[in-house]
């Protein structure tokens, strides 16, 4: 474990998991843990995450990604994290499932270095780190599900990947506050599946995950 990263830490992130549901095997504990230590030395030069304080990244990164995985349905195979950042949710989601393959993509050369060092440190070969603007994306095959965490308006998740996605591919928005004025301006090709109101252990503040799926 990294210096940086303390027990306290470790029995937060055991705690919490418990709390949602979400069984974490002793090397995936580890893995999680691994993570955060080198998100902590990382974020200092590459600004990866505006939470400073490591004690609140337990609940506010770890945790908050934690949260969706209920939702991440076994059958689904290909997974993307669009506008990834430091790795959130897609470096959980590539810890928690080690069959699925996850792609994490950032248009910023940082934050995909630092996903990389990830990728290599934490030996995630399930893993593929992609440096590119969303809209520029060319994947060989559509994604069986796209996820995004506070990445933009629920208008420009869904513009910018329609062409990542088909009619069998869920869309899981991660949002704050329940985003009832977007979902106006939604487009037309798209519904909401379903709308969760989500309770991340540590963290005050309102949470709530929206699934969609593209009309035929």
């Amino acid at each position: 474990m990294s210096v940086m990263v303390t027990a306290q830490h470790a029995e937060e992130l055991s705690t919490g998991a418990r709390a949602l549901g979400v069984s974490l095997s002793e090397q995936q504990q580890q893995s999680l843990l691994g993570y955060l230590g080198l998100l902590i030395k990382w974020n200092k030069a590459y600004n990866l995450t505006a939470v400073r304080d490591p004690d609140e990244m337990v609940s506010r990164h770890l945790l908050d990604s934690l949260s969706v995985m209920p939702f991440i349905h076994s059958d689904r195979q290909r997974w993307l994290d669009v506008g990834s950042g430091g790795g959130m949710p897609g470096i959980p989601l590539a810890i928690l499932h080690p069959h699925k393959q996850v792609t994490v993509l950032d248009s910023n050369g940082k934050k995909t270095r630092f996903l990389t060092q990830v990728k290599m440190e934490l030996k995630l070969d399930n893993l593929e780190v992609i440096h590119s603007r969303v809209e520029a994306f060319q994947p060989a095959q559509p994604f069986a599900g796209i996820v995004s965490r506070a990445f933009s308006s629920m208008e420009n998740f869904t513009n910018w990947t329609r062409h990542l996605g088909d009619a069998s591919t869920q869309w899981l928005a991660m949002k704050g506050l329940h985003p009832a004025d977007e979902l106006v301006a939604l487009p037309p090709d798209f519904t909401v599946e379903s709308e969760q109101a989500l309770t991340v252990p540590g963290c005050q503040g309102q949470r709530h995950l929206l699934i969609l799926r593209r009309k035929a």
